[in-house]
């Protein structure tokens, strides 16, 4: 009977082994996420880009999980039907959107066209092909995201949460470390030239590696199917516990979810948009060489890998959750104010604050994300967490597309420059770019996630929610 009666999540050899294989198909989907950044430079001498739009293509990642909910649907999705279903949907959705990013940089797509010419949606037709595949890529990361949070879940829950979901996050950025080094060297010296840049092969490389992050989903689901045999479920919907449509007024009519989702926003919105323009900062401030600036940026992940499974370890034993996103957001604000200083331009300073900033992006979601299943209920986890990623989504989405515009306005001169060179003029020399006003906005970022987590604090301590308690359960 007592072999009957337990549950395969109490087989560490068992929720280990599933953890590396769903951190694994994250870690190809963050690479995809930043395969581009490092080309900035490339991309505006080949086809003649503005940060404007670099700072569009970007900014599509949040085009669909925003204005057309798909976020939301995917977490009443996983909700309803499980994370087997939801996560390999995710994984071809992912593919997909890819396909197309990659056609676009290829050249397979019109190139020289203007689309909605003389509106507010004007774009070139290389940018709006591309921008479309990295907003369908961005429903597929996403949901394989909120998925892979409700997997952790399910296999960690009154054990190491915390640090199970550091250890992914962990090798989740894996990847994203691989997309900030190698795709300059990899465009210009392993398979293209500095004259002849290669600029598709990092994208191309990066759907290999979604293909293999779907094949180790696959076989998640035949972990996932034991799981729930060994816990005699039947069928995963169980009809006491199934997710209504009116749930979702429990989760937002929970001030407790908004602080969480605000502070996710505004933290997130001073870290991911500034990776996608980490490399060329580092080219245009600190004087870096474009084949090594990437690596600078990439310690950053590097950084987490470690100190992100501590700090979640830290959560699980001694618990003070809401401190650790508090100290992380002083820590974000602290960052940014010494990057946005106009006359701190050593390599080395920019190598320190990376680091720091490292320890920043280790802190707060060590804590953030174990924190909300504290807040919501567990059956509604995977709409809770589609909720707050929509969220995020909107910054994802309007930072990186407001820091292409302020570095346009605040450089005046080289686009002029770029667009000079763009019409056949190489004999133009391009001025760098002043980051000083891009760095005050992430500065902003992390100002007003002081707040929301001052506020969070507050109303952990009126609600018991249980934020500074441990998790490990005794």
């Amino acid at each position: 009977m007592e072999n009957i009666t337990q549950s395969l999540r109490d087989s560490k050899g068992a929720r280990w082994g599933a953890l590396a294989v769903v951190s694994f198909t994250m870690m190809t989907g963050y690479y995809i996420n930043y395969v581009i950044s490092p080309l900035k430079p490339l991309l505006e001498a080949e086809f003649g880009w503005t940060s404007g739009d670099f700072g569009l293509w970007n900014s599509a990642y949040g085009w669909f999980n925003v204005f057309f909910f798909m976020l939301i649907f995917g977490g009443i999705i996983l909700d309803k039907i499980g994370v087997r279903f939801t996560g390999i949907g995710a994984a071809l959705t992912m593919i997909a959107g890819t396909i197309l990013q990659y056609a676009a940089i290829e050249g397979l797509v019109p190139m020289g066209e203007i689309y909605f010419s003389g509106t507010f949606l004007e774009m070139k037709s290389q940018i709006a092909y591309g921008a479309v595949g990295f907003a369908i890529f961005g429903v597929g990361v996403e949901i394989a995201g909120i998925t892979v949070s409700k997997v952790i879940v399910k296999w960690f829950k009154g054990k190491e949460l915390a640090l199970a979901m550091g250890l992914e996050m962990g090798m989740a950025r894996m990847g994203t470390a691989m997309a900030l080094a190698l795709p300059y060297p990899m465009a210009t010296i392993w398979f293209g030239t500095e004259a002849d840049p290669a600029l598709s092969a990092p994208v191309m490389l990066g759907l290999g590696l979604l293909v293999a992050g779907l094949v180790a989903f696959i076989w998640y689901t035949t972990m996932d199917k034991k799981l729930e045999a060994s816990e005699g479920i039947v069928d995963a919907a169980n009809k006491e516990d199934e997710f209504k449509l009116s749930d979702i007024l429990t989760i937002i009519f929970n001030k407790g979810f908004w602080l969480i989702a605000l502070l996710c926003v505004l933290f997130y919105s001073g870290v991911f948009p500034f990776l996608y323009y980490a490399t060329d900062l580092m080219i245009n401030k600190y004087g870096v060489d474009p084949h090594m600036a990437g690596i600078i940026p990439s310690m950053l992940p590097f950084g987490t890998i470690l100190l992100t499974p501590v700090f979640g370890t830290i959560y699980d034993r001694y618990g003070k959750g809401a401190t650790i996103m508090l100290i992380g957001s002083v820590m974000l604000l602290l960052t940014h104010l010494v990057f946005a200083m106009p006359n701190l331009t050593e390599p080395w300073m920019a190598i320190g604050l990376i680091l720091f900033l490292g320890i920043t992006f280790s802190l707060v979601p060590s804590a953030m994300w174990p924190s909300v299943p504290k807040i919501i209920d567990e059956k509604l986890l995977g709409t809770a967490y589609a909720l707050i990623f929509w969220v995020q989504n909107w910054g994802l989405m309007g930072v990186p597309l407001l820091i292409g515009w302020a570095l346009d306005y605040s450089n005046p001169e080289r686009v002029a420059a770029n667009a000079a060179r763009a019409a056949g003029d190489l004999t133009v020399v391009l001025p760098s770019y002043d980051y000083t006003l891009p760095m005050q906005i992430f500065a902003a970022t992390g100002a007003l996630a002081i707040v929301i987590a001052i506020l969070l604090k507050i109303e952990d301590k009126k609600k018991g929610y249980g934020l500074e308690l441990p998790n490990i359960q005794k």
